[in-house]
């Protein structure tokens, strides 16, 4: 499941809020074991979910980097590149 959390930062345009909650679900997912939380985990989870996104959020606001931003269609060409390569 992990391995579909992106990079968010440093991009052009800017991550989104889609984008940050998808990875803050995905990471809740792994940790937790659980794709769908049962209806008693359902409040925990989705409060971890909001947590994990919005520390996400004010993390990816607080960098700095000199490096001019990265294009998303270049780098997911080089990760399907990356994939064919090791997949073939």
């Amino acid at each position: 499941m992990c391995r579909n959390i992106r990079p968010l930062f440093n991009f052009e345009p800017p991550v989104t809020d889609e984008e940050i909650h998808a990875a803050a679900l995905q990471y809740v997912r792994k940790v937790s074991g659980m794709q769908r939380p049962s209806t008693k985990n359902q409040r925990a989870f989705d409060h971890a979910v909001e947590r994990i996104a919005a520390v996400t959020r004010a993390l990816v606001d607080s960098l700095e980097t000199t490096a001019p931003p990265k294009d998303r269609e270049t780098e997911a060409e080089k990760a399907r590149a990356r994939s064919a390569r090791r997949f073939g």
